[in-house]
């Protein structure tokens, strides 16, 4: 069974930093793109970051240079590391994997963990 769970939200200030992580379970990705989308309620699902095997990584515009994915091929895991939070980072984050499509659309990804949530305070 595959299971990816992710950990490390939580209730910061604006300004704080987090470090959210994935792991994959019952099947390894190191062959295929993981990464983090987000959903703030009312609003649709939407990219966040993205890393293939090789290491090329992606980013959406709202938070390129202030966050940072990396990714561990050996131990299965995928981690977002956010800086200088604000309060529009708030949403659920979920991670993703085993892409087939437009990387940026959630709706290419065939698993998905069950999201952790990031309240940032202003």
């Amino acid at each position: 069974q595959v299971q990816l769970v992710e950990s490390g939200g939580g209730l910061v200030q604006a300004g704080d930093s987090l470090r959210l992580s994935c792991a994959a379970s019952g099947r390894s990705f190191s062959g295929t793109a993981m990464g983090w989308f987000r959903q703030a309620p009312g609003k649709e699902r939407e990219f966040v970051s993205m890393t293939w095997s090789s290491g090329v990584t992606d980013y959406a515009d709202s938070v390129e240079g202030r966050f940072q994915i990396f990714r561990d091929n050996e131990r299965n895991t995928v981690d977002l590391q956010m800086n200088s939070l604000k309060p529009e980072d708030t949403a659920i984050y979920y991670c993703a994997a085993s892409r087939s499509g437009d990387y940026r659309k959630a709706q290419s990804y065939a698993y998905w963990g069950q999201g952790t949530q990031v309240t940032v305070s202003s």
